[in-house]
């Protein structure tokens, strides 16, 4: 039988804390738990690890929590400490621009070890943060996983990323962060300082990117779907922006420009009409598309996440992360059953 927990305010008493109780009360912070690991990590399934450890580790150490703080401080504090011995361990993550220059001829490849770098993977939905409560604070913390901005975050060192994170992020006061990290304000305040001034060099600036919410924005998205689906290139150039970039992760080559773009689209992935297939979704708070492959048998099979960045009125950034297990990650399946159309034998880029 469940024992209903006896309350000090909001927490329950370790003494007759039960699963279900500790589960009713932690539960609740799950995604932004998970939202502020991927933010330091920049890997969605090192990210739902961790906070799988972040849970086991509070459930062991609750009978010395004592409501000392609050639920949320003290997961956090937890969340990060897990995060931070990780990275120990961890390499920093890219996309393929942060590799070397962009190329220019489709049928090249790279010599780069694409399979030996870890790379930043995308986040399924925009951020659940629990602070996120008015449509202001709704734009802030989506724009706080965007694809550009979780890039360049891995370029800080770990306890300055996390610094910056804590305070710039999650609003969190100077004493806050200093109590977190175990180190002093003045501590965070120098990290902060030196965070910032480097994410001011390498960051993007977001003036003119546009949110997917209106007509105009649905009815690119669709003509860059169709274009896909029916490998047609000529609609395809129509809806890019003319300095688009094309990153297609784990492959480390990458292009830029609408025409090395195109190039390479006509010559890798448009391999015949009804071969693909996009199902919209949304990843870092932006527009993404599941893209699947029709094989042999005709069964259209987990290929792709695409996650778009949209700029006056079109296509951008085009980033294609060719990883079939982060699928389910998005709740999608990992094949959509048998085409109505005959087989292809060739595979995309």
């Amino acid at each position: 039988m469940a024992i209903t927990p006896v309350r000090i305010g909001t927490i329950a008493t370790s003494e007759d804390m039960d699963s279900e109780g500790f589960d009713r009360l932690t539960d609740p912070y799950r995604p932004e738990l998970l939202a502020h690991c991927y933010r330091i990590l920049g890997s969605v399934h090192d990210a739902e690890d961790l906070v799988q450890e972040t849970y086991l580790r509070a459930w062991r150490a609750y009978d010395g929590f004592g409501g000392r703080s609050s639920l949320r401080f003290w997961l956090y504090r937890i969340a990060t400490n897990v995060c931070l011995t990780a990275l120990e361990h961890r390499s920093r993550r890219f996309l393929p621009a942060g590799l070397g220059a962009p190329g220019d001829d489709p049928d090249e490849t790279s010599g780069l070890p694409g399979s030996e770098v870890a790379w930043v993977q995308p986040l399924p939905g925009p951020t659940s943060d629990a602070t996120a409560n008015d449509p202001a604070s709704i734009v802030v913390s989506r724009g706080s996983v965007r694809l550009a901005l979780v890039v360049a975050l891995q370029q800080l060192p770990p306890k300055q990323r996390v610094v910056l994170i804590l305070r710039d992020v999650l609003a969190w006061r100077a004493s806050e962060v200093a109590e977190l990290l175990d180190t002093t304000t003045t501590a965070v305040n120098s990290a902060l300082q030196r965070a910032r001034a480097h994410l001011e060099r390498v960051a993007p600036t977001e003036d003119d990117i546009t949110e997917p919410l209106d007509a105009d924005h649905r009815a690119l998205l669709d003509q860059y779907v169709k274009a896909f689906e029916n490998a047609d290139i000529d609609t395809l150039m129509r809806v890019l922006h003319s300095d688009v970039t094309l990153e297609m992760p784990p492959e480390p080559l990458w292009f830029a420009g609408r025409e090395a773009v195109g190039r390479f689209v006509a010559s890798r992935i448009f391999v015949g009409p009804g071969v693909l297939r996009l199902l919209p979704v949304t990843a870092n708070g932006q527009p993404a598309l599941a893209t699947y492959w029709r094989g042999e048998d005709g069964v259209f099979r987990a290929h792709a996440i695409q996650v778009l960045t949209m700029s006056e009125d079109r296509v951008a950034r085009m980033v294609i992360f060719r990883e079939p297990s982060l699928f389910p990650a998005f709740g999608l399946p990992r094949d959509l059953g048998v085409a109505g159309t005959a087989p292809h034998d060739s595979a995309p880029a």
